[in-house]
């Protein structure tokens, strides 16, 4: 059976009828919080069966805990520090290449609706996306329709969300209050219809696609429409208990939060993903009921993870496990064999696949390796051993394998979550995962052999992708090596 599959992929290429490509993108949408991934309070029916249909990948990591790095990552198939793009105000270059010019150089019409944090006003023709309606665009739009049916006064809702002006416990909504608008007239919804638009019109037209449909949720403040106000209860959500080492580096922002008003904002964030999960299955249905579905790849994943009270912490930003592991699912009737995949991989591993799975010749100088022989049944002849992650808006960078996660710090920068207690100086904490999945206690000093091994992988991941690595001061021990890969370049 893997034999025929690979044959008839070969020959594909050079039909008309050639593979199309459906990329869904959530924004802060955690590995755990999903049905399919054993979490029987999340609520995801249609990405549940996205993921018995296919391949749901359940070790599966960003490589850095926000929101641009990450993205551009993604979208250049080259870590963070290499594509030009490692803090969230940075812009990516128009002159990378990206996996949307590859798809388009090989004759696909490209689309995106929704967020996809260029930081540049969204275009035709930016980047390889002949419809580029990002999220600056789509605001723009949606803000002009009026909403079909105005939500009664005596309902309340959210007010204007103000990160760090407000309380946490107002932006991240502790309350449980909806958006004041209904299912139809919110902007998830907006989006799904025009990615249903859009399917429309290649079902006519008979083009090769490439799309990506790019929700905002669950992104803060947790946006769901007035319908699902009383859906989850914020009792049924108990914050994750701290370890003895948490407090004081929990963010400053997070401090006096109550455990009632974690439960609400845990809430929030599970109804926000529910009707991020309705607005997906609209798409898909979209995409079986035009019969595009049996010659299109789908491919579902998220930036990166999300903290929904591990350490005290809410948002990302950091590489304990919860912001680094994100949902990867992946679709393709009688061309993926339905599974699951244990073996750990990574965010740059994506463009790798899917230029490799939809026979287009893949992007110059990949980090990335296909994934496409797991989707055939068939074994990795290089299987991941560890996952790399860096988060440069304050030095950071992770080592994560089967059983410990390394982080090492410069201490050079803090970002805005600055917590109660600063380290001064480099500093590194070390977990065993098979003991203590919830990283609660650092046992680095009790193992220095390993602490070195883990930096020397570090350094080799730095080493093999950085642009700068030829300009690395000769004799240097790791500590001030590491220090000086970590620190930002972008333009």
């Amino acid at each position: 059976m893997v034999a025929g599959l690979a044959g008839a992929t070969v020959s594909r290429a050079q039909r008309k009828d050639r593979p199309n490509l459906v990329f869904v993108i959530a924004d802060d949408h955690a590995g755990y919080v999903m049905g399919c991934d054993g979490n029987r309070q999340a609520e995801t029916p249609h990405l549940d069966r996205l993921a018995s249909e296919g391949v749901r990948f359940a070790s599966h990591y960003c490589n850095s805990p926000i929101c641009t790095p990450s993205r551009q990552s993604l979208f250049t198939g080259q870590l963070p520090h290499s594509s030009g793009v490692t803090l969230l105000k940075t812009a990516l270059s128009e002159d990378k290449q990206t996996i949307a010019r590859q798809l388009q150089g090989a004759g696909y019409d490209t689309a995106v609706f929704g967020k996809m944090h260029f930081n540049r006003p969204g275009r035709p023709g930016l980047f390889g996306l002949n419809t580029c309606m990002t999220e600056d665009v789509v605001a723009q739009e949606w803000r002009q329709r009026k909403p079909a049916q105005v939500v009664p006064e005596q309902i309340r809702t959210k007010p204007r969300w103000r990160p760090f002006q407000d309380p946490a416990r107002i932006w991240l909504n502790a309350e449980k209050l909806p958006y004041p608008r209904y299912d139809e007239d919110m902007q998830g919804t907006f989006i799904a219809r025009k990615a249903e638009q859009y399917l429309d019109q290649r079902k006519q037209d008979g083009k090769p696609f490439a799309l990506w449909v790019s929700f905002m949720e669950p992104h803060s403040p947790y946006d769901f429409p007035v319908e699902d106000r009383d859906h989850f209860s914020p009792g049924a959500f108990p914050p994750p208990r701290l370890g003895p080492e948490d407090p004081p580096f929990i963010p400053a922002v997070f401090q006096d939060l109550t455990d009632d008003e974690k439960k609400g904002i845990i809430a929030s964030y599970y109804a926000s993903v529910r009707f991020m999960d309705r607005n997906i299955g609209r798409v898909l249905r979209k995409l079986a009921a035009s019969g595009l579905d049996r010659n299109t790849l789908v491919v579902y994943t998220a930036d990166h993870g999300y903290f929904l009270g591990q350490h005290g912490r809410f948002e990302k930003h950091y590489g304990y496990d919860p912001a680094l592991r994100v949902p990867l699912l992946m679709r393709w009737p009688n061309q993926i064999r339905p599974g699951v995949i244990w073996s750990m991989t990574e965010h740059v591993d994506l463009s790798s696949t899917i230029l490799d799975m939809l026979e287009v010749d893949p992007l110059p100088a990949p980090h990335g390796q296909s994934l496409r022989p797991y989707l055939e049944g068939r074994g990795m002849t290089h299987q991941r051993d560890h996952v790399f992650g860096e988060y440069l808006e304050t030095e950071q960078a992770y080592i994560r394998t089967e059983r410990y996660k390394f982080i090492y710090s410069s201490g050079r920068r803090q970002d805005w979550y600055r917590p109660a207690q600063s380290s001064p100086g480099p500093w590194r904490r070390l977990y065993d995962l098979k003991t203590d999945p919830e990283e609660l206690h650092d046992v680095a000093k009790k193992h220095p052999d390993l602490v070195l091994s883990m930096e020397k992988l570090m350094l080799d991941r730095f080493r093999k992708t950085h642009p700068d690595a030829n300009n690395e001061p000769a004799g240097l021990a790791p500590e001030p090596a590491l220090d000086f890969f970590l620190r930002p370049r972008d333009a």
